[in-house]
């Protein structure tokens, strides 16, 4: 399974050239810096009959508001045809279960301003707007 049709994504494809999307090339990178450097954040997937329906990638850092490691859910994808099961709020329970137990004290995301089917589902898994806009500066 791949994290997703990208190239289909409206909202994706609205800001990817501002954080520097560097295509599937960038995500076999990533997907191999996670497993040299697992300290980094983790790759959680959801499974039905050992095939893969869904996926979040999570990456760590040190929050210095809340004193503790904090989460950047980075991406969430669940398979074309499987959306709208249920399948994205399990998966999302069960990384937050996860990361509770790593002592890891929030986790943070952004949603495109425009995208209100996940502005919804993350309302309603207890996230909350910041007020604030999410800033890119490629080195």
């Amino acid at each position: 399974m791949s994290v997703g049709d990208v190239t289909q994504d409206e909202y994706y494809l609205d800001s990817s050239r501002t954080y520097g999307d560097g295509g599937s090339i960038a995500l076999q990178n990533a997907l191999e810096l996670f497993l040299q450097r697992p300290e980094l954040g983790l790759v959680w997937m959801a499974y039905d009959s050992n095939k893969p329906v869904g996926i979040c990638v999570v990456c760590f850092a040190i929050s210095t508001s809340i004193g503790a490691v904090v989460a950047k859910l980075d991406d969430v994808f669940v398979a074309t045809g499987r959306q709208n099961q249920g399948i994205g709020s399990i998966l999302l329970a069960s990384l937050k279960k996860e990361l509770r137990q790593l002592g890891v004290r929030r986790i943070d995301t952004s949603v495109h301003f425009q995208n209100n089917q996940a502005r919804h589902f993350y309302s309603k898994h207890n996230f909350c707007s910041l007020s604030e806009e999410r800033l890119s500066c490629l080195l």
